[in-house]
C-alpha cells in the first residue's frame, strides 16, 4: 500500500522522484554522533599530524640503530639523509616545499581514503554523508562516486597494489631494525615497536576486500584451484577484522613515526634490549 507521502511527493522528468523530505533531524534517542564524533576527531588528528611529518623533511632516520619511520619509508630522492635509502636516490633533490615522501605519501593516502572502511568513516564522519541510520543528510544533491575527486574511489584495487609493495618494503626496514651499537645484532623498544606497526599494517592490508578479491575473484570452481581457495578463506576471515585493523594501524603509524622522530631529534634515546 502507497503512503500518503509517498503518494504526495511530485514525480520528476524520467519517472524518478526527489530525495525524501524529512523535517526531523532524526527520532532517534541514542547517543548516535559519539561514535561519528570520536571517529572524526581520530580521522582528523592523523590527517594534521601526517601533513605535518611529510613537510618536515627531517627527524625519520636513527643511523644508530637503523630505524626508518614508516611515513619516509622508502626514501628515493637525493635529499634522503645518508643511509636511510635503501632502494637508491633515483629522484633529484627536493624543493623545499615538496616533501621527499611524496610518493609514499600518495600510495598510502590513496590506500586508505580509497579503502571500503575509510569511505564509510569518511562519509559519515566528515562528510555526513549520512552521518548514521535515520538522520537527515544535510546535502540536498547527492551524485555518488561518479564525479572528480569521488570518483577516484573506483581504484581502490590499484592502490592496494601499491600499498602490498610497501608492505614488503615496511618489513625490509623491520628485519633491519634489528642493529646493535656495535653494527651487529641488537634490539630495542624501536625494533618491538617497528614490528608491531608493520604486523597491523600486515594484518590492514591482507583483510582489505581487494585482497580478498584478488585470492578468489572470478573464481568458478574453488575445487580446482584449492591454493587460492585456502587463501581466500584466511583472508576472509581477517575480512571481518578489517575495521579494527585499519584503526589500530592509524595508531601505530603515528606512535612508530613520533618513537623515531623523537630518537632522530635527540629527545631521548632508545630503550635497548639487547645490544
Amino acid at each position: 500500500m502507497t503512503s500518503t507521502s509517498a503518494r504526495s511527493r511530485p514525480t520528476l522528468p524520467g519517472g524518478s522522484q526527489p530525495r525524501a523530505a524529512i523535517a526531523e533531524k532524526t527520532l532517534r534517542p541514542d547517543r548516535w554522533w559519539v561514535p561519528v564524533l570520536v571517529t572524526g576527531a581520530i580521522l582528523v588528528f592523523f590527517i594534521v599530524y601526517a601533513t605535518v611529518r611529510v613537510f618536515m623533511n627531517r627527524w625519520y632516520w636513527v643511523d644508530d640503530f637503523h630505524y626508518l619511520t614508516p611515513i619516509y619509508s622508502p626514501c628515493f630522492s637525493e635529499s634522503c639523509v645518508p643511509g636511510s635509502s635503501h632502494f637508491g636516490t633515483f629522484l633529484p633533490k627536493m624543493w623545499p616545499v615538496i616533501p621527499i615522501s611524496a610518493l609514499t605519501l600518495a600510495a598510502v593516502g590513496g590506500f586508505r581514503v580509497t579503502c571500503y572502511y575509510y569511505r564509510k568513516a569518511g562519509y559519515r564522519s566528515l562528510w555526513a554523508s549520512p552521518q548514521a541510520c535515520a538522520v537527515r543528510e544535510p546535502h540536498k544533491k547527492y551524485s555518488g562516486e561518479t564525479r572528480f575527486p569521488l570518483i577516484v574511489m573506483n581504484y581502490h584495487r590499484y592502490f592496494f597494489y601499491a600499498a602490498s609493495l610497501l608492505l614488503l618494503v615496511n618489513t625490509y626496514d623491520a628485519v633491519l631494525a634489528f642493529h646493535g651499537r656495535d653494527g651487529g645484532f641488537g634490539i630495542g623498544l624501536g625494533t618491538i615497536i617497528i614490528w608491531i606497526n608493520v604486523a597491523m599494517l600486515a594484518g590492514y592490508t591482507l583483510s582489505c576486500h581487494a585482497c580478498r578479491h584478488v585470492m578468489g575473484g572470478r573464481l568458478k570452481h574453488f575445487s580446482q584451484h584449492p591454493l587460492r581457495y585456502r587463501m581466500w578463506t584466511l583472508v576472509s576471515k581477517l575480512n571481518g577484522k578489517h575495521g579494527t585493523f585499519a584503526m589500530a594501524s592509524l595508531v601505530t603509524v603515528i606512535t612508530t613515526d613520533f618513537y623515531i622522530m623523537a630518537l632522530s631529534a635527540n629527545w631521548f634515546s632508545d630503550l635497548r634490549i639487547f645490544n
